[in-house]
Order: structure tokens, then sequence, then C-alpha cells
């Protein structure tokens, strides 16, 4: 694995607010396995869920993201493929939610000689009976 850092820029689309960009730069991880690129990188106080690790394996417009660590019960995972509908459970500190995930566009724009560029998720995601919302998500190699 090589030592990255990581810029990661994620919003949440509202009517009434139009886009809440959330930014920061943290240490990552890089490595490449069997044709995927994976990334992880230690969730911040920032993001709610310190204390976890994210990784990403990203492959043939496919990406699964998954959040493990101390402060949630069981391991979160999402796939996002365009134009593709995932359902799965999201883990809060306060138990697990039925979740649906319409993913509408994946970007990787990873330079995979140099381990360079970004990743860019548009998606929809609904928590059943709590939420709905559109967000974007944007993962830099700086």
């Amino acid at each position: 694995m090589k030592d990255i850092m990581l810029k990661i820029i994620g919003s949440q689309i509202t009517r009434d607010a139009g886009d809440e960009p959330m930014e920061f730069i943290t240490e990552g991880k890089y490595a490449e396995d069997k044709g995927s690129v994976l990334l992880s990188y230690a969730e911040s106080e920032l993001s709610g869920i310190e204390g976890c690790t994210t990784s990403l394996r990203i492959a043939d417009g496919k990406i699964k993201m998954e959040r493990y660590g101390s402060l949630i019960g069981v391991d979160t995972a999402i796939e996002f493929e365009q134009g593709r509908r995932f359902k799965g459970y999201y883990d809060t500190p306060f138990g697990s939610i039925e979740m649906e995930v319409l993913t509408n566009s994946v970007e990787d724009n990873i330079e995979r000689k140099d381990a360079s560029g970004y990743l860019s998720i548009d998606y929809n995601i609904c928590l059943k009976g709590l939420a709905e919302s559109r967000s974007r998500l944007k993962i830099e190699i700086i």
C-alpha cells in the first residue's frame, strides 16, 4: 500500500439550502489488486464517525464502499454503479437503518500509473422512514 493524501468533499443537495459541501483533507492508503483500485482512510470527528475506517474498491465502473470500526456495531457496505439501485443497511451509533441508494453517476478519473486523480459519485439515498436526499462525494488524491 502506498501512503497518499486525500481531499474529500461531500455535499447534500436540498431544495431549501441547495448544495451544502463539507470538506476535509486526510491521510489515506492506495493499492491495486486484481484490476481494482483500493483507497482507504480514517474518518474524522467532522464526519461524525471518528474511529471508523472507510475503504473503497473501484473497478469496471463500480465502487464498493465499506465502513468499519469501533463506533459502528455492524460493518456498512454500499455499492455504487450508474443507473443501479442498491439495498442494504446503514449503521449509525443509534442502530441500523434500512437504506436504498440510486446511483446517478460515477466518474473514475484515477490514474493508475501514478496514483493521482479523483473519484466522483452522485447518488440519491433513502433511509427508510427517516430521510431522502441527493448527495455528491468527490475524493481527490492530492
